[in-house]
């Protein structure tokens, strides 16, 4: 066997973190991810002409996408690179970066770490750690993962069963979820403070105001770029509260 890079008590973290061979799995993740994505670009050019697509309704489809996911990418890189120094490089990227939850995976890591007496960040956070901490990431994200491939099937069989007795359920029920969804998301962080009111009142009121001025003016793009503007103005304006007088 080769010995470690560094003794498993050192708190040299960054010393494993980066080894190639996690560089190598980050790699093969990527590559995972493109594949998949070059197969639903695949599926989505056959399946248009099916749902009356055409192939400027595709362009307009993937580029409202890549807009919308500006802003939320911009929160994921700003987390990311503050956690580069706790998991390194390879690790953000496979987790964070990627796949993962900021939430989850520094809940996870900072419960396995508990597990062994030590904590995120301070002298007690060795290699050894560090090593249990990841796996406890990554085996989470896994089983995600697994539960998506298995369900997945399920799930589109009771969808094809429900859109035979009523179409329009399963076109009802999608949107549902998804307000659902990010009003959850939204309602859960007005109580911590006014900044945070203040925040999701501007983003609410831009996005609105975009989609009714691309009603009103014909103008498709205000609906492509709602997304990232309201994120923008949301951001502006907690920056502006949390330095005024409003209590935190």
């Amino acid at each position: 066997m080769h010995a470690p890079m560094a003794p498993n008590g050192s708190t040299d973290i960054l010393a494993i973190a980066n080894n190639p061979v996690l560089w190598i799995s980050v790699a093969g993740v990527f590559g995972v991810i493109v594949v998949q994505s070059l197969i639903f670009l695949r599926a989505v050019r056959r399946a248009a002409p099916a749902v009356e697509m055409t192939p400027e309704d595709i362009k307009t489809s993937f580029r409202s996408g890549a807009v919308s996911a500006i802003g939320p990418s911009l929160a994921v890189a700003l987390v990311a690179i503050a956690l580069l120094a706790l998991f390194g490089a390879p690790a953000v990227l496979s987790r964070i970066g990627l796949i993962g939850s900021a939430a989850y995976d520094v809940s996870a890591a900072g419960i396995a770490a508990g597990t062994m007496g030590a904590k995120l960040g301070d002298s007690s956070y060795s290699q050894s750690v560090f090593a249990v901490a990841f796996f406890a990431m990554s085996i989470g994200g896994a089983m995600w993962m697994t539960a998506t491939l298995i369900l997945t099937p399920l799930l589109r069989r009771g969808d094809a069963k429900v859109r035979a007795i009523n179409p329009a359920v399963m076109a009802i029920v999608p949107a549902g979820a998804l307000i659902g969804a990010f009003a959850c998301l939204g309602l859960t962080e007005l109580p911590k403070s006014a900044t945070h009111i203040a925040a999701f009142v501007a983003s609410a009121a831009v996005m609105s105001l975009c989609l009714l001025l691309a009603k009103v003016t014909g103008k498709s793009w205000l609906r492509e770029w709602g997304l990232g503007i309201s994120i923008v103005a949301a951001l502006g304006t907690a920056f502006l509260a949390s330095g005024s007088a409003l209590p935190l």
